[in-house]
This record gives C-alpha cells, sequence and structure tokens, in this order.
C-alpha cells in the first residue's frame, strides 16, 4: 500500500536499485500518482525527478520535459521541500531538457531557445556560470548547423562550472566536433582520457566508444576499433535510451565488411524499431541500420532474412526500403523545423559512406551467418588479384587453357583456379573444345587430374582415385605413358585406409608402379627428344617415386610412436631414392619434398634437432628451385618447431612469410587458419597482445569460414584467455558470449564449452556484474553435475556461484548455492576453494548486514576451520599453514570491523605465524598479515609506536626476499605513522 510518505518513499528507494528499463519506469510512474494526493511537496519532488531521470535513460525525450514543468513550478510554489541534493538537480536538468527538446522535431526552434534563454536567467539569480547555457547554444547550432562556430567559440572558451557536464562527455562533445571538422585523429587525440578508460561517467566510455569507432578504422587504427566495438556494444544493446549508439555499431558493421555480425545485432536490438520517444536518436539508429542494410542489398544480399520490426518477416532488401522511407520522413521533420538541411546532409554523408577496409576486420565473434563477403586477402590487407597470385585469368578460352598448363608445368598453386574456370566454362557452355589445344581427351585427363586434386584436399580419397584412375586411361589411350604412370600411381598414393589388407594391395600397387617407371626409364632414349620432352619426362618420373615416398610416409606415420620399424625402413628407403634422383636430375622441388617428409616424420616422434635441419635443408632446396611458393608449408612446421623450442620471435618471423607467400601465390590450400591460430599464440608469447587478437581472431573467422566449428571455438576460448590475461576483460566476455550464443552452446564439445561458460562467469564477476555471472556459475553446476568422473569441478562451480550469488546481494540463492557447495566436496574435496568461499561469506556478510553481521560472519570462519582440520595430513595441493593462515587473516578484519581489536590483533599473530611456515612461499600472506595487525594496532588500538616497530621490521624482510613492491606497501604505512 502506497498509502503514506514513509511508504512512497521506500518504494523510491527499491526502484532506485533496479535497472533502468520499461518496469523501472512504470514503477516511476504509479509512484508519482500515489506521491501527487499526499500533500507532501517533498515526496512528489523526489518522485517526480526519479520518473525524469527514468524517462532520461529509456530514451523517453518526448515526456521529459513535461515531467521538469512540474518540478519548476514546485521549485518556484515550495523551494523548502528540495534537499540540498534536489536544488542542485533542478539547475542540472535544465541541460537534460534542452537536449530532449532537440529530440522532437514537432517542438519549434524558438521554443527551445526560449527554454535556453528561461535556463539563463535562472542561473544568473542564482549565481550560477554561464558555461553551461553556453553549452546548450552550441548543441543547438551543431543541430541545425547555422552559426556554429560562435557557438563553440563561446563555449569551449569559458571556464567549466559545477554544472557543467561532466568531464567525460564533455570530451566527447569536444571530439565529435573535431570529427565533424574532419580532423579524426585530433578527436582521438582529445577521446583518449575517455577510451583510455581514466575518466568515465554512467554514459562513458560507451557513447564515445561508438562515436570513435570510425575514425579508428579511418585512421587505421582498427585494433582499437576492435576492442572498442566489444566493449561498447555489450554497454548498449537493448538500451532504448541508447539507440544512436546501437545505430553506430551497425555502421561499423556494415563499413569494416562484417555484415553477419551487423544481422545479429539487428536481431538482438529488435525492440529498438518500436522506440519512438526519442526521434533524434531513432533516425540515428535507423541510418546505422541503412548502411548495413545497404551494403548487403549492394553485394547481391537482397534476399536475405534479416530481423525487423517485430510482427512479419523480413528480407534485407524489403527492410532497407521500410527503414529509408521511415528515416526520410525523420529527417524532412527535423530539417523542416530546423529550417536547415543540416541534420539531412549528416544523413546523406553517413550513407554515402564506402566499405573502410579491403576484407572483413576479424572480431573474433561467433556469428551465426558466414561472412557474407569473403575475398581472400594478403596479410597486409590487399585483396588477391589474378596479377597478385601470379597470373592473369584470360577471357579467351584457349588463351585460358594455355595459361592454366603453363602454371601447371611450373608447378604453381594458382593452376588450381584456372582449371576449375576452365571446367566451369566447359560445364555451362561458354566454351568449346578447340582443335588448337589438342585432343579433347588430352583436356578431358587434365580435368580429371584437377578435379582429383579438388577431392582430395576434402578428404574424398577414394573418388579422388576413381578421377585419376580416369585420367590414367585417357593418358594410355594418347600414348602418354609417363603421364598414365603418374596418375596411377598418385591414384594409389592418395587412398587413405586403416585395413592392412588393403594398405597391402595399395603398397604392392606401388611397387609396381616403381619397376614399371624404372623400365620406362631404361627403355628411354634421347634420340629425337627435345629439352622439353626430357624435363616433362622426368618430372613424371619423379612423382611416380614422389608418390611412392607419400605412400611409405603414411605407412610409417600410422607405425608412430615407434621409430622403427618396417614401414619406418620403407619410407627412410623410398625418400633417400627420391632425394638422390631429384639431385642426379637436378630438380630441386623433389630434393625438397623429400627433405620435408623426412622432417615432418622426426618431429612426429620428436627428434626435433633433426626435424630443424631437415626443415632449414628443405627451405634451402626450395630457394634453389625458382618456386618460392612451396615454402609456405615447411616454413609453418618449422615454426611449430620454434614455439617448442622458445624461439616465438623467428616463429613468427617464418609464419608472416608463410602466410604471405600463400596468399601471394594463390596457394587456396595452404592451411590459413591453423597458420593464423600459430601466429596468434606465438606473438602472446612474445607479448605482443595486439598481435595475439588480431592473429586469433583471424583464425576463428577463417575456421568459421571453413565450417570447423569446433576449431574455431577452441581459437575463441584461447583469445578470450589473451585479452583476460592482458586486462581486456570486457573484451574476453564478449567473445565468450558470441562462443555460447545460440547453436554452438549446444554443439561443441562440452568439455570446451564448459571452460568457456566458467571463464565467461568469472569474467562477468570481475566486471562487477554478478548476477549474470551467478546465472553463469549456476548453469554451469548444472552441467558438470552429470560428469561422474569429475566431481571436483562441481565443488569449484557451486562455490564460485554461491559466492557470486552473495556479491549480487541475492542471498537466499546464495545459501542454497553455499550448501551445494559443502555438500559436494564431500564428495569431489577441495579444501582450499571451499575455504576461500567461507571467508569471502564472511566478508560479504559483514559488507551486508555491518553490526548485526559479526556473528553470522564468525560461523563461517567456524566452518572454514572446520574444514581446515579435516584435511588429511598428506594431502596433495593443500598447504595446511595457508588454510590456517587465510582463515585467521579473515577473522582479523571481520573483528577490526566489529572494532574488536584486541582479539582481531590476536588473529592478526596467529596469520602470521602460520604464514611464516610456509618459508619462501609464504612470504607475501605474511607480509600482507603483518600490514592488517599494524593498521589494528595504529589505528585501532592507537599504539603507534609497536605497529611502526612491525611495519620496520617487516618491509626489510621483504626487501631481504625480493618482494620490493611489498616493502613500498609497508614503508607507506609506517610514514603515515611516523607523522602522526
Amino acid at each position: 500500500m502506497l498509502d503514506t510518505p514513509e511508504a512512497v518513499v521506500e518504494a523510491l528507494r527499491e526502484n532506485n536499485e533496479r535497472p533502468h528499463g520499461l518496469q523501472r519506469t512504470v514503477t516511476a510512474e504509479e509512484l508519482v500518482e500515489a506521491a501527487e494526493p499526499l500533500d507532501e511537496p517533498g515526496v512528489l519532488v523526489t518522485a517526480l525527478l526519479e520518473l525524469m531521470r527514468s524517462y532520461e535513460f529509456t530514451g523517453e525525450h518526448r515526456k521529459s520535459p513535461v515531467v521538469f514543468a512540474r518540478v519548476l513550478k514546485l521549485w518556484d510554489t515550495a523551494p523548502d521541500s528540495f534537499s540540498q541534493w534536489e536544488a542542485h538537480q533542478v539547475f542540472w536538468r535544465f541541460k537534460w531538457v534542452t537536449t530532449s527538446l532537440l529530440q522532437v522535431p514537432d517542438v519549434p526552434l524558438a521554443a527551445i531557445r526560449g527554454w535556453i534563454d528561461q535556463m539563463r536567467t535562472r542561473y544568473a539569480s542564482a549565481d550560477h556560470g554561464m558555461q553551461p547555457v553556453a553549452a546548450m547554444g552550441y548543441h543547438v547550432a551543431h543541430h541545425t548547423g547555422e552559426g556554429l562556430a560562435d557557438a563553440y567559440d563561446l563555449w569551449a572558451t569559458r571556464p567549466r562550472t559545477e554544472l557543467s557536464d561532466c568531464e567525460a562527455c564533455e570530451i566527447r562533445h569536444f571530439a565529435e566536433h573535431r570529427v565533424a571538422a574532419g580532423d579524426d585523429a585530433g578527436a582521438l587525440e582529445t577521446w583518449q582520457p575517455v577510451l583510455g578508460g581514466s575518466m568515465g561517467c554512467t554514459e562513458e566510455p560507451q557513447m564515445s566508444q561508438a562515436r570513435a569507432l570510425l575514425p579508428l578504422l579511418r585512421t587505421g587504427r582498427a585494433d582499437e576499433a576492435r576492442s572498442h566495438h566489444l566493449t561498447g556494444y555489450r554497454q548498449v544493446r537493448g538500451n532504448t535510451g541508447m539507440q544512436d549508439e546501437v545505430g553506430l555499431h551497425l555502421e561499423f558493421c556494415g563499413l569494416s565488411r562484417n555484415e553477419g555480425r551487423g544481422l545479429e545485432i539487428l536481431a538482438e536490438n529488435r525492440p529498438l524499431f518500436e522506440a519512438t520517444g526519442a526521434p533524434l536518436a531513432r533516425l540515428g539508429f535507423l541510418t546505422g541500420a541503412e548502411v548495413l542494410l545497404a551494403r548487403l542489398t549492394e553485394d547481391g544480399h537482397a534476399d536475405t532474412a534479416v530481423a525487423g520490426p517485430p510482427g512479419r518477416n523480413w528480407t534485407a532488401g524489403e527492410l532497407l526500403s521500410h527503414v529509408r522511407s521511415e528515416a526520410d520522413r525523420l529527417t524532412n521533420a527535423f530539417d523542416t523545423r530546423n529550417a536547415t538541411t543540416a541534420v539531412g546532409d549528416r544523413r546523406r554523408a553517413r550513407l554515402a559512406q564506402r566499405p573502410l577496409l579491403p576484407e572483413p576486420l576479424p572480431l573474433g565473434l561467433r556469428t551465426s551467418h558466414t561472412r557474407l563477403s569473403a575475398a581472400q586477402a594478403t596479410p597486409d590487407g590487399a585483396p588477391v588479384t589474378a596479377a597478385s597470385a601470379g597470373s592473369e585469368v584470360p577471357q579467351d578460352f584457349v588463351a585460358l587453357v594455355r595459361e592454366a598448363r603453363r602454371l601447371t608445368a611450373a608447378g604453381h598453386p594458382g593452376e588450381h583456379r584456372l582449371w576449375s574456370r576452365v571446367e566451369e566454362r566447359l560445364t555451362d557452355g561458354s566454351a568449346a573444345h578447340d582443335d588448337v589445344l589438342g585432343p579433347e581427351d588430352l583436356l578431358q585427363a587434365e580435368i580429371a587430374d584437377q578435379r582429383a586434386y579438388r577431392l582430395a584436399t576434402t578428404d574424398r580419397n577414394a573418388e579422388s582415385s576413381g578421377e585419376l584412375q580416369r585420367a590414367a586411361e585417357l593418358y594410355e589411350g594418347l600414348g602418354m605413358p609417363w603421364h598414365a604412370l603418374s596418375a596411377r600411381s598418385r591414384s594409389l598414393a592418395w587412398l587413405s585406409t586403416t585395413d592392412e589388407a588393403e594398405r597391402d594391395a595399395i603398397r604392392a600397387g606401388l611397387d609396381e608402379t616403381l619397376a614399371e617407371a624404372a623400365r620406362l626409364m631404361a627403355q628411354a632414349t634421347t634420340e629425337g627428344e627435345d629439352a622439353e620432352g626430357r624435363a616433362e619426362r622426368e618430372l613424371e618420373y619423379l612423382t611416380v617415386l614422389y608418390s611412392a615416398t607419400f605412400g611409405a610416409y603414411q605407412d610409417a606415420v600410422r607405425e608412430l610412436p615407434e621409430a622403427a620399424g618396417s614401414a619406418a625402413d620403407r619410407f627412410e628407403e623410398r625418400a633417400a631414392t627420391l632425394r638422390a634422383e631429384a639431385e642426379r636430375l637436378s630438380v630441386p622441388h623433389h630434393v625438397a619434398n623429400a627433405l620435408q617428409f623426412a622432417a615432418d616424420l622426426a618431429a612426429r616422434r620428436g627428434d626435433t634437432a633433426r626435424a630443424e635441419d631437415g626443415l632449414l635443408a628443405t627451405l634451402a632446396a626450395v630457394d634453389a628451385s625458382g618456386r618460392p611458393w612451396r615454402g609456405s608449408r615447411p616454413r609453418a612446421l618449422l615454426a611449430q618447431l620454434m614455439l617448442g623450442k622458445d624461439e616465438p620471435a623467428r616463429a613468427v618471423e617464418l609464419l608472416h612469410q608463410a602466410l604471405a607467400d600463400a596468399a601471394r601465390y594463390d596457394d587456396t590450400d595452404f592451411a590459413v587458419a591453423p597458420t593464423y591460430a600459430l601466429l596468434g599464440h606465438a606473438a602472446s608469447h612474445l607479448g605482443d597482445v595486439t598481435g595475439a587478437v588480431r592473429h586469433l581472431s583471424e583464425a576463428a573467422a577463417r575456421f568459421d569460414q571453413d565450417g570447423d566449428h569446433d576449431e574455431a571455438t577452441d581459437v575463441r576460448i584461447q583469445l578470450a584467455d589473451v585479452l583476460a590475461r592482458s586486462g581486456r576483460q570486457a573484451d574476453a566476455v564478449a567473445v565468450l558470449e558470441s562462443v555460447l550464443a545460440g547453436e554452438s552452446a549446444a554443439a561443441g564439445d562440452a568439455r570446451a564449452l564448459a571452460q568457456a561458460r566458467l571463464s565467461l562467469a568469472r569474467g562477468l564477476r570481475d566486471l562487477g556484474e554478478y548476477l549474470p555471472a551467478a546465472e553463469e556459475f549456476l548453469r554451469l553446476a548444472d552441467i558438470v553435475a552429470a560428469w561422474e568422473d569429475d566431481g571436483e569441478v562441481l565443488t569449484l562451480v557451486a562455490a564460485e556461484a554461491a559466492t557470486a550469488l552473495a556479491m549480487a546481494d541475492r542471498w537466499d540463492a546464495a545459501a542454497t548455492a553455499y550448501g551445494r557447495a559443502v555438500t559436494a566436496h564431500a564428495d569431489a574435496p577441495n579444501p582450499s576453494l571451499i575455504i576461500h568461499m567461507m571467508c569471502e561469506f564472511a566478508r560479504l556478510t559483514m559488507l551486508a548486514r555491518e553490526a548485526d553481521g559479526l556473528d553470522p560472519a564468525l560461523d563461517h570462519l567456524t566452518q572454514a576451520d572446520a574444514v581446515c582440520a579435516a584435511v588429511p595430513k598428506d594431502a596433495e595441493d593443500f598447504a595446511p599453514w595457508y588454510g590456517r593462515g587465510t582463515v585467521h587473516y579473515r577473522r582479523a578484519r571481520v573483528l577490526a570491523e566489529a572494532e574488536r581489536f584486541e582479539q582481531a590483533l590476536a588473529e592478526a599473530e596467529a596469520a602470521i605465524a602460520a604464514h611464516e611456515e610456509g618459508a619462501e612461499h609464504g612470504e607475501v600472506p605474511r607480509a600482507e598479515a603483518v600490514r592488517i595487525a599494524a593498521l589494528i594496532e595504529g589505528n585501532g588500538l592507537a599504539r603507534f609506536q609497536e605497529a611502526i616497530a612491525r611495519l620496520t621490521a617487516a618491509a626489510a624482510r621483504c626487501r631481504q626476499a625480493g618482494l620490493q613492491e611489498a616493502a613500498h606497501i609497508l614503508d607507506a604505512l609506517r610514514q603515515d605513522y611516523l607523522k602522526r
């Protein structure tokens, strides 16, 4: 019942603790209605100010000025009803009203300027400075485009006052002014305190993060743009008071070529289409959506299903038309009201923008949409063209086939793209065989050969073998025995089977091809054979040897981890033959093949020294071959060895070159995604967080593009770990949320996803989002409860869930989770964790209940003592001294908060003694226990000399142990006491 002032005030207090949203706003409206008949102006003032705040933070700018008019009337008629804070708010919220009126095109400019005049009069009469008034004049000038320079000077040159916007918000406005002037670099410099985290407020940094995204991209600071998108979007999603900012994130997705991410943002913010309380912010949202949707339709995705206003299904093209119509209407309304074209000009400028990057900026996020435009690019961002790949794509069919044959003869990886084009043109009827190309069966054999290669790269080995057999038959019919033999040898070598009888048949077949090759070589005559023909024969001969070596290599791999045996001997013989013959015939790239096989097998056996030497020799042979595109794979393998040797800098260099060559030479079969993952790993070892994030993000996107979603999940978990360890917890949380969103949370590896959920829960907790953290811990607890072989995980998760619930002030649920953790501990002990939980409950209980919390807090610590005492003496992974010291330390602090200083000091002394038992491992917690003991002695008991002596000895001990930071902390407290 809200029939007394006290009841309304209590309800106002409870409502103030709710997050801004519909429920809080509706309740605020009800509380104003309840306060009106009470004849208590002070209660009504409080209720009206709360309602105005709710409107302001949920984007109901049409309603906010009406409420303030009522507040102002009470200010004029009953000023004594306002507290000191409320009196300050009267003047502060004049600014809110001005910006709210600008949001609504129905309000004439004359009315807005009249409002600013009233603000100036009231500020002057109250002896307040005029800078906030000048700021409102600037906002009107910026909105209309009239008198902007003068308005800016009038505002920017005045000193700040206590009623000026907070510094973070003011910095945003200064930075936006520079962006509008075309000075992106200057704007980002101005923004640095906010974007860098040293300055903020309830609206910052998320508002600035959204506005800085494009300036960051335009100035080449894409890594920072990625980070601000990840962290900033989490703060604005679904918030009707942040429509403009959501629109800016949509625009960023369109211009960074992350259209799939943009579609997910649209889906998450579908209710914003119906939020009409702030028309100008709505226009910003619609314009951002229009940028995104225009990119989709221009790229041929107009029929893609997208999320639009509720009530019907939408395609990108349909939604674009709807959004454009509504945005046009709003733009015209504002420009008509303002009698200028400023709002329309800004919208048109946004819509005229083109993508700022040549390929998608990897964000590290999983989206349900694969890249809608996924052009291959080199590591420096330049898209791969036919020229950069080393070949043109002729339009003339004869020229196309000849160029494909040239690349095949050179062993250039670009051949595959050209042969695919040849097959496409024959299939779609845009070309036909020409006799100038030789027999048609030759072309069909070549196409079958290429089709076999493509099938093999997708592990369709049986089909691939069939195509090669067909090619061999065609070559036989053409009188090309070497080509036929080469095709047959590959048809055997590329077969993959674990059936030993089938393997025996493959080995026998390869032996037959070797014998046939030896026979043909013995019969070969150079009479009438030109150099080109001889080179072709020798290459096909070496290809047969290569196939036999590859088959033997596969058998040797299956024999691992054995380092010797029949398969190993067979491989050594085959590899030696291939190398010797390649050297005899002066074909370095086949020398490289033999060396690489041997090096790879050595690496698999753990013989890293031999593997490294072999790979270095491989790269030397590649250099001598004139075929630089063959170096990418051995470089990637060598990089793995370098990481194992803890030489990440060398690994990074090798991986960069491998990726650059793969892109430069159009090697579309190179394992780009795993290489980027390895590069990210190497960069993290070097401490290059920016590089690690960039490369791991790229790896995840490419794994998704290849359909390897489990690999993508693993990489994203690594990415989140790198981000969290570097202090970018909000970025890590955004990545983990994407990993666990939607279908991916049910389709991936259960253990990996559980680890991701644990990391997400901890990340949310570290960000102070305690209730969402607790919800994730509870979900995880339900998942791991079914893991019969890993009960300790349930203990861990239940304990962390309990603590998070207590931090979220959900004490009943926390008590349930606490009991679950204790029960789990009985079945699968984890004493360190349970003791930590109990100590945390003691701390949090004191915070929540203050004086009434002492006894419950001490009860938790008594339970912790019992847990510690129950641990067997021979228990692994538990240091009794640390457990006892932790409990004594927390009890000391609890008692000190209750002002029971003598008892607290005794507990601190006990903590110091317990940590003494840990020798060098106990020095850090011992120093902290000494600090608490000194604080109790000095601040609690006024025994400053004893505290100084304690601190002096402890600081010296820390310096001797090399703990300089701990010594500094103790010295600082000692200096403070010396001044007493």
